[in-house]
């Protein structure tokens, strides 16, 4: 499992951390006390002392781990941001600037360089964001916490076995406040099984500026994973009227053929091709779009096991490749407003002085913020809410 939502010398010096360590003597003496049980588990006193040495409590890491927001955003919303115009362009840039080496890692792995492209950019946004929090404090602070205290802990060992093969050093070793690390964020158990020396310089480096261990470890990750070469995650396709909505889902997989039996087909209206079985999913019913999804698409689950990380990931790689966005439309929100009413409120909202940051039709914190402080404005009630007639007011 992965991480879904950043040394060796080839890279730069490691930039300030964005949380800081305070001191707390609790802390203090469970890192006493785990250092034996490291030990136990063949961590040399070297490795020890070299990767505590700077150890320190972070509480802003507990923060985030209690106060993760349960995840509730639309299809729609998702892949608004997930392959947004920007990260599309993006994509096709870092696709170009890697070309050779993703070409060389389609050819090894068989894992197509545009899946391999998505999942970097969904994961830290083509190597933007791959966290610069420290592995062995954030690691420590959250198994001393006991929340998940075993889990955080086995996290911990692996990292000091990162550190004691010499894949890099306690200063690069960083990543996000989980210990997700890297341009494709593999969590330390999977970097042990999976990670590989691309380059061959010895070290298995997804922490360099250059990209290419991680992206090779994410396609070797995928190819162990059951990745079928040559087929696709899955397509848009189109449902015959008054399909049977209780067939959809990934429990319900069946033959190609049954689906095509039935009036399925691709979004062009051609017949569904047989990539073997095939599940139907229509992540936002019936007036959404819907999908049939192959054996490559629970593959990428394997990464990240949540359906939208999926289509996100095959959508984008599709858009990277020069494919369209999706055909059908999506059904307005439950305030009855479209992404294109949702983008023009943001736009008014800012163009009036209440900056909402950015246009994407996506109600994030952001735009509620601004909607309160219009609203306060005008002698409105107070809510935050988006709605029709807000935007009606703003026109």
């Amino acid at each position: 499992m992965l991480s879904a939502c950043v040394g060796g010398g080839a890279g730069p010096a490691v930039s300030r951390s964005s949380v800081q360590a305070v001191p707390n003597p609790a802390f203090d003496a469970w890192v006493a006390a785990f250092q034996p049980r490291a030990a136990a588990q063949g961590i040399s006193g070297d490795t020890l002392a070299r990767a505590f040495r700077n150890v320190g409590y972070l509480p802003d890491v507990i923060e985030k781990d209690r106060n993760q927001t349960e995840f509730t955003r639309t299809l729609e919303d998702y892949l608004a941001i997930a392959a947004s115009d920007e990260r599309v362009g993006k994509g096709r840039a870092a696709l170009r600037r890697q070309a050779n080496t993703l070409a060389a890692i389609e050819a090894r792995y068989g894992v197509d360089a545009e899946i391999v492209t998505a999942i970097w950019g969904l994961e830290s946004k083509y190597g933007e964001r791959r966290g610069d929090i420290p592995v062995i404090s954030s690691l420590s602070t959250l198994a001393f916490d006991g929340r998940r205290g075993a889990f955080f802990e086995q996290q911990l060992i692996a990292s000091l076995k990162i550190l004691q093969r010499g894949d890099t050093s306690p200063e690069r070793l960083t990543g996000s406040w989980a210990g997700a690390m890297g341009h494709t964020q593999f969590i330390p158990t999977s970097y042990l099984a999976y990670a590989v020396d691309f380059t061959g310089d010895g070290r298995r480096d997804i922490w360099s500026d250059d990209p290419a261990d991680a992206l090779a470890s994410t396609a070797a990750y995928l190819q162990r994973s059951g990745w079928r070469t040559g087929q696709p995650w899955g397509m848009e396709v189109r449902l015959p009227p008054g399909f049977n909505t209780g067939l959809a889902g990934r429990g319900n997989a069946r033959a190609a053929s049954a689906w095509a039996a039935m009036g399925v087909t691709d979004i062009s209206g051609r017949p569904l091709p047989d990539y073997g079985s095939a599940a139907i999913l229509m992540p936002q019913g019936q007036h959404g779009p819907a999908f049939a999804t192959f054996r490559n698409f629970n593959v990428i689950l394997r990464y990240n096991n949540a359906e939208k990380y999926g289509i996100g990931v095959g959508h984008l790689a599709d858009r990277i490749a020069g494919k369209p966005p999706l055909q059908a439309g999506f059904p307005p929100d439950a305030q009855g407003m479209t992404i294109d009413d949702r983008k023009e409120l943001q736009r008014r909202l800012t163009a009036r002085g209440f900056d909402t940051q950015g246009s994407d039709g996506v109600i994030g914190t952001n735009t509620v913020e601004a909607i309160r402080a219009y609203q306060a404005s005008a002698g409105l009630p107070v809510t935050g809410e988006p709605s029709l007639d807000l935007l009606r007011r703003l026109r």
